[in-house]
């Protein structure tokens, strides 16, 4: 198994020919459905594909995407593109371009982290070489439960049950706030929390001033944990309400832009929160997750990985890396069922899980 402890240094220490090769093009995601946020309806979702590779083994293409989200990442398109453009015309320095050049595009980073790693491995698309790769493995995911209306939410979640998932994750704080406790109150009217762990994210949709009874009604509820409960850069007033707080304090939006492990250690220290929820194209790739993990597991926090409307590109990235670190959660992590247009390649759904198929083969746009 790759050892993703130390995936910084692995890169570091790459050693490519002189003469690499490096282009990106653009890619629309097309949402089957129309996708509810708490930022908004995706119809939607741009992003970019970096390719990298040498004349002398053209066949060996190592892969990247990097999938910036509107309104959330601190990064814009054109900003991506510059970045890209940069790569492109000079591959052979693209190792000492995650120094510091990257950081403002953690996107980049993380696309360009891929790509390194996939080439290392004679682009097969395993940056890290498991048994999940080989097929032998699955990993255990949570089912995601889209914004809508309660009788669609409702639905969706009596098809996750059928499907045997014993974790789910409901947005919530965007629709009627009664309706969406309803909906909780009977999904635990029939499903104890030893049978269905329920995870709900907020998106920081809630304000100070009523987080006391939503927590507390929660609380009651036995959910498992709740992500980002109000909007990000609260520091006192979140780890004030993670001390006292009836359901577990999961950080989400709050990590994103932190660069320095010092900023890290400082924000985990001060809040304080039970969990850390981690998404490498918004925090930059696996070393700045990777620090985001020491910092959380210096003070005894747990964490978790989720993918963030990513293609199969990245999502196989970034369960790859997840595998690798052999975390028992439940992870994040899509299925690729989102898009009408995804690329296709060996991940798809067992069950509750994720699985690698490695007989089946990746069908690139070009």
């Amino acid at each position: 198994m790759a050892d993703s402890l130390d995936v910084f240094d692995r890169i570091r220490n790459l050693e490519f020919p002189s003469g690499l090769k490096a282009e990106w093009f653009p890619y629309s995601l097309q949402f089957n459905t129309p996708a509810k946020t708490s930022r908004g309806v995706m119809h939607q979702h741009q992003v970019a594909y970096l390719k990298i590779w040498h004349p002398q083994y053209p066949e060996q293409v190592g892969w990247g995407e990097a999938a910036p989200l509107p309104g959330l990442s601190i990064e814009s398109m054109g900003m991506v593109e510059e970045a890209l453009n940069h790569i492109a015309a000079q591959p052979d320095k693209s190792i000492s371009m995650l120094d510091s050049p990257l950081e403002v595009v953690p996107s980049v980073m993380f696309a360009l982290e891929q790509a390194l790693l996939d080439l290392e491995n004679q682009g097969q698309q395993k940056p890290f070489p498991s048994k999940f790769t080989d097929g032998r493995d699955l990993i255990p995911i949570n089912g995601l439960i889209w914004m809508a209306q309660p009788n669609e939410m409702a639905a969706a979640i009596q098809t996750k049950i059928d499907e045997g998932y014993p974790c789910l994750k409901m947005k919530i704080g965007t629709s009627d706030r009664n309706s969406e406790m309803e909906l909780l109150h009977n999904l635990r009217r029939y499903f104890g929390p030893e049978v269905l762990e329920i995870r709900v994210d907020a998106n920081g949709a809630f304000k100070l001033h009523e987080i006391d009874a939503v927590l507390s009604e929660l609380g009651d509820l036995a959910i498992h944990s709740i992500e980002q409960p109000i909007a990000p850069g609260q520091w006192e007033e979140l780890a004030e309400i993670c001390r006292w707080s009836p359901v577990p304090i999961a950080l989400d939006e709050e990590l994103i832009g932190l660069r320095s492990l010092d900023e890290k250690r400082e924000l985990v220290e001060t809040i304080l929160p039970q969990y850390l929820i981690l998404k490498p194209s918004l925090l930059g790739g696996f070393r700045q997750a990777q620090d985001w993990i020491d910092a959380a597991e210096e003070v005894g926090i747990h964490w978790w990985a989720t993918s963030a409307l990513e293609s199969n590109v990245a999502l196989n990235s970034i369960s790859q890396w997840v595998y690798s670190l052999q975390n028992p959660m439940p992870q994040g992590l899509g299925t690729g069922q989102l898009y009408t247009n995804n690329i296709e390649g060996p991940l798809h759904l067992e069950g509750p899980a994720l699985r690698f198929n490695p007989d089946l083969p990746w069908k690139w746009p070009r």
